[in-house]
């Protein structure tokens, strides 16, 4: 019952309603993509230093950057590299040769 009378009095106008647009935002003013940065810092420390934490988390920061992805060209780029990266740093770690083992004193 309050409901039907409480359309009558209501001031906003439907016909008047327009759809949101977002403004159009150039891709220099974007923010930066910080988990593509972390992704391909950590696959090269991965494959450099043969860390294998780091080249996982290089995979997990591919991920976040994949999902998050604003500027598809530029970002996909970046993302493609660190997941080079990650994947070469895991397979030299996994396959690749042994280290020598440490001479204890």
């Amino acid at each position: 019952m309050k409901e039907s009378s409480s359309t009558g009095s209501d001031p906003r106008q439907p016909s008047t309603a327009k759809p949101y647009v977002p403004p159009p935002i150039s891709p220099q003013d974007l923010p930066v993509d910080y988990a593509g940065f972390l992704a391909v810092v950590l696959g090269v420390i991965g494959v450099m230093f043969r860390y294998k934490l780091c080249s996982w988390l290089a995979i997990i920061f591919c991920a976040e950057s994949l999902v998050n992805m604003r500027n598809f060209e530029a970002d996909l780029k970046q993302v493609s590299m660190a997941m080079m990266f990650a994947i070469m740093g895991l397979v030299t770690n996994y396959f690749g040769p042994k280290r020598p083992p440490k001479a204890q004193p």
